[in-house]
């Protein structure tokens, strides 16, 4: 799947596609810049970079506002959010909404687009170790927390939410 809309009346100019190499300071960008990782999550991403080298590698998709880039086809509209899908071991790594993109349903266009994939690559499950504060919109979105990853300091230095996505056949 290379590019999906989400349902109309929701945000019509958002696609969903491929990240590139050339997103990558964009997506360092969201995530250095998240409000989600203020305080005593700070450090974990003050240095963080999402290298071409982990676009190039890995599944990444961006939902990007699209809108202003009808007149100009090759423009690059505005990265909304993003997230990263592993396949062995089937993991999704990382999902960020940019702050002025939360509440319009991107972390939902994300997380369906991720389903989507992760069912296309022969997946039945796709584990999320969460962010804390995020377990609850993981929830929402229908998965179910499996346990807790331990504090790893000095990256990490709270335990987070581990969770999982089943996605049955067909579904």
């Amino acid at each position: 799947m290379t590019a999906s809309r989400t349902r109309p009346g929701r945000c019509p100019s958002v696609t969903v596609r491929r990240a590139t190499a050339r997103d990558a300071k964009r997506l360092t960008r969201l995530v250095r810049g998240s409000s989600a990782y203020e305080g005593q999550y700070a450090d974990m991403v003050a240095g963080y970079r999402v290298s071409a080298a982990y676009i190039d590698t890995h599944r990444v998709f961006a939902a990007v506002d699209d809108s202003g880039t009808a007149q100009d086809p090759g423009a690059r509209g505005p990265v909304l959010g993003f997230y990263a899908l592993l396949i062995d071991p089937a993991e999704l790594d990382l999902m960020f909404v940019a702050d002025a993109a939360q509440g319009r349903g991107i972390g939902r266009l994300l997380v369906a687009h991720m389903r989507d994939e992760a069912r296309a690559a022969g997946l039945d499950r796709v584990r999320v170790v969460s962010h804390p504060p995020a377990e609850g919109f993981y929830r929402s979105m229908g998965a179910r927390r499996t346990g807790t990853a331990a504090a790893a300091p000095p990256a990490v230095g709270w335990d987070r939410p581990e969770l999982e996505f089943a996605l049955p056949c067909g579904a």
